[in-house]
Order: C-alpha cells, then structure tokens, then sequence
C-alpha cells in the first residue's frame, strides 16, 4: 500500500476509498489542520486489496489509526476529531455539553451516517456495485426515494440558517454533508430542495472541503488508482 501526505512524525494515518465515507474524516482533518499521512486504496479494499483485513479485519473503510486507537466508524472519526483540545469555541467542529444546541448537534452528527448515508448505500450497491444479473431498479428507487424524504426535514432549518446548528460549522455539517455530495455522485442532487441545495453549495465551497478532495485526488492518483468515485464511473 502506498502512503500519501506523510508528516515528519506520522503518529496519525487515514486509510479513505474515493467517494467513500472516510471523506468524512478526511474533511475533519484538513478543516482542523491535523498533520496525518492518508492511505488511498481501491474500493473495495476487501475484495482488490486484501492486505487490508491486516490492519482492519472488517476490511471496511474508512479506518483511523492514531497510536494504539483505530477507529473505523466515520462519524465516530469526525466526532473525536472534533473533540480535540485547542480550538477556542468559534473555531471548533464540537459543540460542547454546556451548549444550548449540543443535542441538536449530536442527533445531525448521527443523521448524516444513519439516516442519510444508509439508504444511499444500497443505492449505489443495486445500481452500480453488483454484476448486472444482481441489479435491482425497484430497490434502486425505492431507496432514492427513502433517501430524499428524509432529507426533506432539513428544507425548513436551511432556509432560516446557514449552519445545522450552533450558528457555526460543526462537525454535523460534515456529516450531513457527505451525504449530499455522495447524493450527487449517485445523481440524486436533482431531488434535493433548494435551501439544502443553497446550503451544500456553501458547504461545498469551503476551503477545508476543497482541500480534502485534492488530498483525495493526489492520493489516488499517487496510488494508481482512479481519482473517480465508484459511483459517478
């Protein structure tokens, strides 16, 4: 496995998929500044890379290795990313326990992955990843549709603010986020309402955002690997 972005004290390193759920993580760490080495393998890493069930038996992505910590859950990732000392509260990515939006900012950090991403995955599962005999339309819809209703609830927060929550980007953002720009990888986007269409474009725009997809791209390319999602192949 080939090694990008190395520091010169690699204590933190991120094995990512193009497109996948590490971006999550990916993002975190470039919005935050955190030096790390990232470790782009073929998706998916169980099936064309197989070395990789060595360092993550699940043989899932994404997989953070910080010392004797290795996580591989992305929201976990992104919020214990976020959690780290330093930062003064205008610039953290945590909203903390003595918040008024705490919990606000916990139940969208969890909404990204496990309600969002979820029915995406088997979106691009049955309309992509299986052998064509496999593939199943009708679950295909039915997901996009589970999909883009349940991003509907956002609609009304996007249209009287510009963050999910705190007044400020936070690590939720991140979270729901990726589900939007795996969205548009799938070409769902054209479901997508127009605050919360408004509101990725902002999220889009952001300097961490475009710094973890040039990360990506060089480290694909370092790899010898395709710098396109599965999805938009």
């Amino acid at each position: 496995m080939n090694q990008q972005r190395p520091n010169p004290t690699p204590s933190r390193t991120l094995y990512h998929c193009v497109g996948a759920r590490s971006f999550r993580p990916l993002w975190a760490l470039e919005e935050l500044g955190i030096p790390y080495a990232l470790v782009v393998l073929p998706f998916p890493p169980r099936v064309h890379a197989r070395a990789y069930k060595q360092e993550n038996p699940l043989g899932t992505i994404p997989l953070y290795v910080e010392g004797a910590l290795r996580l591989t859950e992305s929201a976990a990732i992104t919020q214990y990313l976020a959690e780290k000392p330093g930062a003064d509260a205008e610039s953290s990515l945590a909203v903390r326990k003595n918040e008024e939006a705490f919990g606000e900012y916990l139940n969208y950090l969890h909404f990204g992955e496990a309600t969002l991403t979820f029915p995406q995955t088997l979106v691009l599962r049955y309309a992509k990843l299986e052998p064509e005999a496999r593939r199943q339309p009708q679950v295909v819809r039915d997901y996009a549709d589970w999909f883009l209703a349940r991003l509907r609830v956002l609609e009304p927060r996007m249209e009287r603010e510009a963050f999910l929550c705190a007044g400020r980007f936070t690590a939720a953002d991140i979270s729901v986020s990726y589900a939007l720009h795996l969205a548009k990888q799938l070409g769902l986007d054209a479901g997508i309402t127009p605050a919360v269409a408004a509101y990725f474009e902002r999220m889009q725009a952001r300097a961490g955002f475009q710094a973890a997809l040039r990360a990506e791209r060089e480290g694909a390319l370092a790899a010898g690997i395709d710098p396109a999602p599965p999805a938009a192949s």
